[in-house]
């Protein structure tokens, strides 16, 4: 399940990328098998990177890899990059978890070239705050996310930056209610029978790409989408 559209990024060739706070892999998988240059991968939990290039060394075996991949240990706050190093940079569903998010994007901002694209997304306002309201445990666990951006929040954040904003998509409705019924059954309940019927609907939803549950979602997208995305361009230099 991708959030950051990849044709949006407007990758051309072989170009140096980088997913900053990777997770599991999800989008680097993606990255590595449509860029032909070098995808990096950045993230804190040593047990995530591990995960992401399992999963790699698997695409280099059936030869689903275009380019060259690495995995790098760091904080998105303090990237262990050269100045404008980056042609394209992601970071998803990763400043709602950090405390100086204007450090954040400033550091995402350094790394990418003039010209370059950088493509952020956070949880959507209205979704994250019905979350909120019906579970502590969603935003009380370590680690969990420590604010609600309103999408001019947002948008005033990455503009601090002189980032040209170019597309703004929403996505993941279907999510949102997910979470919305994990948290009245209670998150740690992983015996609660809707939850778990509904996380089965999901996944199959993801592996099927079923039409009919992708056009619904398109439709909900634009009145509970899960995740806000954000896309930019740093100018070039003149």
């Amino acid at each position: 399940m991708l959030t950051i559209d990849l044709d949006l990024l407007q990758i051309k060739g072989g170009e140096l990328m980088l997913d900053a706070g990777c997770g599991g892999g999800r989008h680097i998988w993606q990255m590595c098998k449509a860029n032909k240059g070098s995808s990096v991968a950045l993230d804190l939990d040593i047990a995530s990177l591990q995960k992401a290039s399992c999963m790699l060394y698997q695409m280099d075996e059936k030869k689903e890899t275009a380019g060259s991949w690495h995995m790098v240990a760091g904080s998105v706050t303090s990237l262990p990059f050269a100045d404008a190093e980056f042609h394209k940079v992601i970071c998803s569903e990763v400043l709602e978890h950090i405390p100086d998010d204007d450090k954040a994007v400033s550091e995402l901002n350094r790394v990418l070239k003039p010209g370059g694209v950088l493509a952020v997304s956070v949880p959507s306002h209205f979704a994250e705050s019905i979350c909120w309201k019906i579970s502590d445990d969603y935003h009380n666990a370590p680690g969990g996310h420590i604010r609600i951006y309103k999408q001019r929040d947002i948008l005033d954040l990455l503009r601090k930056f002189n980032l040209d904003i170019y597309a703004i998509r929403y996505k993941h409705a279907l999510h949102s209610a997910y979470w919305w019924v994990k948290g009245i059954f209670g998150l740690k309940n992983e015996k609660a029978l809707i939850p778990s019927l509904y996380y089965k609907f999901l996944v199959w939803d993801i592996y099927s790409g079923h039409k009919y549950t992708k056009w619904i979602e398109g439709g909900l997208n634009h009145v509970f989408p899960k995740s806000t995305v954000i896309y930019c361009r740093k100018p070039a230099e003149n």
